[in-house]
């Protein structure tokens, strides 16, 4: 990424924003970079201050438009955005739903991929599947795998219509954990647990047992989950009813189909 305006991120929101982070992390260029953002927040005002990138200067061709805003937004922003399209310009989307098709029909762009980063992207702990049109080069390819990895790995799927399963496992995911630590404290209260502690022991938990899968790349999540459960433990009682025909693998079945479902809808 070497020249000025080769990168332009449209949208700085929460994701945006962690986006931006782990490129300047990463040893991209401030100068390379060009934000778009309306409603700039205070974080972003300090970070163009700081960094020195271009916060919403005159639209240009870039080599590469990262587009962050909200998939509702899309039909709204997309005359405003084509000056920064030329011929050979890259788009990343990171649209929930919002399919190739979609997005060449809204903006001049040939060369398409499709995104779905998640939240740890943050800290840059984020997991992102990936999909690429027909028309990304070799070289593009290398451009957005080095993007998207500044904010944590990067899968690649082969069919467009994966992205809307990736969005419902890994994209919408981690608030399903965070739910997970809500129902663990409510459960500690309902058991007597004062509601501060019964919070903080949930909390912890899912921190530790995260950093552990973390740590333990060779480890599968099943044997992990059998160095905890000794035979007819406690452990093992809880996990007869989560393992149930009507326990956790089925309710997450039937979430992350809905998940599925709607970003699909969203692709109108």
């Amino acid at each position: 990424m070497g020249d000025e305006t080769s990168l332009a991120l449209v949208g700085a929101g929460k994701m945006g924003l962690a986006l931006l982070g782990g490129w300047l992390g990463a040893g991209i260029p401030p100068r390379a970079i060009a934000v778009h953002e309306p409603h700039p927040s205070d974080a972003l005002n300090s970070l163009a201050a700081e960094k020195g990138f271009a916060l919403n200067p005159a639209p240009a061709a870039a080599q590469t438009i990262v587009l962050a805003i909200k998939p509702q937004m899309l039909e709204a922003a997309a005359p405003a955005l084509a000056p920064l399209f030329s011929a050979d310009s890259l788009l990343i989307s990171i649209l929930a739903g919002k399919t190739v098709a979609n997005l060449a029909a809204r903006l001049p762009a040939r060369a398409i991929v499709r995104a779905m980063p998640n939240t740890p992207a943050a800290i840059g702990r984020g997991i992102t599947g990936a999909f690429a049109s027909a028309d990304v080069t070799s070289a593009q390819l290398d451009t957005a795998q080095s993007l998207l990895a500044g904010v944590g790995g990067v899968e690649w799927v082969g069919e467009e219509k994966l992205i809307d399963a990736v969005t419902a496992i890994s994209g919408s995911g981690p608030a399903y954990v965070f739910h997970l630590v809500e129902a663990l404290a409510e459960a500690g209260a309902a058991l007597g647990l004062p509601p501060d502690l019964a919070l903080r022991l949930a909390r912890a938990t899912v921190e530790g047992s995260g950093e552990l899968l973390h740590r333990s790349p060779e480890i599968s999540a099943e044997i992990l989950r059998k160095n905890v459960t000794s035979p007819g433990g406690t452990t093992q009682a809880a996990l007869d009813v989560l393992m149930g025909p009507d326990g956790l693998a089925a309710l997450m079945a039937r979430a992350t189909a809905a998940a599925e479902k709607r970003a699909g809808e969203l692709s109108g």
